[in-house]
């Protein structure tokens, strides 16, 4: 199997150091769609992205020749846009089967958490969640488009609020519009702790469901097929081998990729 990978990129380097010489060959764009989930990406008030995705991309283009478009959207439609082929690619994405179908996912995760699905409710509610059945008859606020965990994404009958964003889930719990508020425990702390989010005005619930938990770099299924796609994956997974991608990630204390995630 080694040996296998060792030529498929020896020869996807052949092709593109082929491309490379070539005197007219056009620079090719990549449009990579960044959603505001901070610390991990993000964009400020004047519309700038920034986050380990883009970071990760620009190292890239010190070793591929493209030009990187950095297109902000909320979660749902960056999901929507990479899944009509309207951007290049996304960062950050748990894999799941109807996502397989739709888009292409790039091996290894570049993110892998060993955390908790949890759940959230106002500080003053009184709600006490210690199994996943004391979640029937409550309005759980949720990213739209998100994948959770796979019970929880398949019940119908619990009672979900799409939002765009996790702060807009967090000013409808606030508000009262929503008793509960779904995250990854990880991520939602330190997301809360870098914008003064009101953690002292929420709960965590006692139910939790424990996974690992990983976030990939996935492409649309019409650039996946192209030259520069097959580049793009090959790189991703040399520098996470030689320990660049830790290197890169590591800013925004997210652990290293362990041996099992590089088995992807």
């Amino acid at each position: 199997m080694r040996f296998i990978v060792y030529i498929f990129i020896v020869f996807a380097f052949v092709n593109y150091a082929y491309a490379a010489i070539q005197p007219n060959a056009a620079v090719q764009k990549i449009s990579l769609a960044v959603d505001h989930a901070p610390p991990y990406s993000q964009i400020n008030q004047n519309g700038e992205v920034s986050g380990a995705i883009v970071d990760i991309f620009q190292e890239m283009k010190k070793q591929l020749p493209f030009k990187l478009e950095l297109v902000g959207c909320p979660f749902s439609r960056c999901v929507r846009m990479l899944e009509q082929g309207e951007v290049n690619a996304m960062g950050g994405l748990i894999l799941t089967a109807k996502r397989q179908q739709r888009i292409q996912f790039v091996t290894p995760p570049y993110m892998v958490l060993s955390s908790s699905f949890v759940f959230y409710a106002r500080q003053d509610s009184q709600l006490q969640i210690k199994n996943y059945d004391d979640l029937y008859g409550k309005k759980i606020a949720v990213m739209r488009g998100a994948a959770h965990f796979k019970r929880f994404d398949d019940d119908k009958k619990l009672i979900k609020v799409p939002v765009l964003a996790e702060s807009t889930a967090i000013e409808l719990l606030l508000k009262d519009r929503a008793d509960l508020v779904i995250a990854v425990e990880d991520t939602a702390d330190h997301a809360m702790s870098v914008l003064n989010q009101p953690a002292n005005k929420l709960l965590k619930m006692q139910y939790r469901f424990n996974d690992t938990i990983y976030g990939y770099l996935a492409l649309s299924k019409q650039f996946s097929t192209t030259l520069l796609a097959q580049q793009i994956e090959v790189l991703m997974k040399t520098m996470a081998t030689n320990g660049q991608l830790n290197q890169i990630i590591a800013p925004y204390k997210l652990p290293p990729l362990n041996e099992q995630a590089l088995r992807f």
